[in-house]
């Protein structure tokens, strides 16, 4: 899946991420886009789109995290699940 087919099909709503993370393990996480709540100032020290992350905010950590969209596995979006 791209960064934009998981922004048009999430939206703003909350939804379920199961990917690779760079260290190899399991992530599975519950987050949102566009959340700008908890926002500190500054800017990324890299383009994070470029690279295939996707910023979102970890409803269950309550901070920011990125999802590599190259290793996602399962996105689970209003019941409906999805795969690459």
């Amino acid at each position: 899946m791209t960064i934009n087919q998981i922004r048009e099909l999430a939206g703003n709503n909350i939804f379920s991420a199961k990917f690779i993370k760079k260290d190899g393990t399991l992530r599975e996480m519950v987050c949102r886009l566009g959340v700008k709540k908890h926002l500190k100032g500054g800017e990324l020290a890299y383009d994070a789109k470029s690279m295939g992350y996707l910023p979102v905010f970890d409803m269950q950590k309550e901070d920011y995290r990125m999802i590599n969209t190259n290793t996602i596995l399962e996105i689970k979006i209003n019941g409906v699940v999805y795969t690459p």
